[in-house]
């Protein structure tokens, strides 16, 4: 498999703290350009050992913002872009160009106590804390030696496996995206084996941020202006829909659950204001949150095989007994 088209960035910063002293003043980032083995640390703000000046950093990281094709993968994205915007001074990017590495250790474990990057190369990796800060960024990919690139392009609705191949299957904002969504479940079910499992994500149209974005389409069909808060492509399905579709192929949920409760803001005075939302919502409205996930167990129901209609034995007929009478 070919190493993933996406620019890494890890940002090294003083200590964390709340705001207004939020974000931190960053001493040193590593940059790994897309279709790049290694990646480049920039130290500009330690004591000894820096390699380059602050701005040098700075002009490295924006030819990785103005590569506009390639998305910015970074765990805890949030942080790292805050630290680039808001201290570093980059523009702000849309927001479909920022990757998250925390969202797949949440499909790995949605039940870990932590989505930290530490504990989960320890958990995934077998790295104990201490070693990790010795360890190259390069060093962290298997040598795959001279095996061949490995690429498939395909529609979700006409997947090209045979049936009841694979034992995993991942959607992640698939559904809403595609143009015949029961189609793409249905491939879904007729490629996976017994037990086998799909994973799938989307934005639940019965929260604020469906709220937001419904409102703004409303305003824009009646010629009142307005700015859709997420992509224009896509339509949202409801949960309800989507547990109604996988019950009629013999889909299992096995897990739902949501995420992000707060309201569709921008501000970041406001996105503090109301995190407490984010944390009453999963206790107090649970199924109102802006994304929400699945997974689901793909049931075959067992046969029993009949055997053949075995003829009930007949009783024996009695049969006339001749009686001679003396005379």
């Amino acid at each position: 498999m070919s190493v993933p088209k996406v620019h890494v960035i890890d940002f090294e910063t003083e200590e964390i703290k709340q705001r207004p002293h939020f974000p931190p003043k960053p001493v040193g980032v590593s940059i790994r350009r897309a279709g790049e083995r290694r990646s480049k640390y920039y130290a500009w703000g330690h004591p000894t050992g820096n390699n380059c000046t602050k701005e040098e950093a700075v002009r490295a990281l924006r030819q990785v913002w103005e590569d506009s094709h390639t998305p910015i993968l970074a765990h805890n994205a949030k942080f790292d872009y805050a630290v680039a915007t808001e201290v570093l001074g980059l523009p702000e990017l849309p927001w479909e160009r920022i990757h998250d590495t925390q969202y797949l250790l949440f499909l790995y474990n949605p039940h870990a106590k932590t989505l930290s990057l530490k504990p989960a190369a320890e958990e995934l990796l077998g790295l104990p804390p201490e070693a990790q800060d010795a360890v190259p960024v390069d060093g962290l990919l298997p040598d795959r030696g001279h095996a061949p690139e490995v690429c498939l392009v395909t529609d979700a609705a006409a997947l090209p496996f045979p049936e009841a191949s694979l034992d995993l299957v991942m959607l992640p904002h698939t559904l809403e995206l595609s143009a015949d969504p029961h189609q793409v479940l249905r491939e879904v079910e007729r490629v996976l084996v017994p037990e086998g499992r799909v994973v799938v994500s989307g934005l639940n149209p019965a929260s604020l941020w469906g709220f937001r974005q419904g409102r703004a389409r409303l305003t824009q069909h009646l010629g009142l202006g307005g700015t859709l808060y997420l992509p224009e492509v896509g339509e949202f399905i409801g949960p309800w829909r989507l547990r109604d579709w996988m019950r009629l192929l013999g889909l299992e949920v096995e897990l739902e659950q949501y995420g992000c409760y707060r309201p569709a803001v921008r501000s970041d005075k406001w996105l503090a204001r109301t995190a407490w939302m984010d944390r009453a919502g999963p206790r107090w409205w649970p199924i109102f949150g802006a994304v929400y996930f699945f997974v689901a167990v793909k049931r075959v129901r067992g046969m029993r095989l009949l055997g053949p209609a075995w003829r009930p034995r007949r009783a024996a007929a009695a049969s006339p007994v001749s009686v001679a009478r003396r005379q």
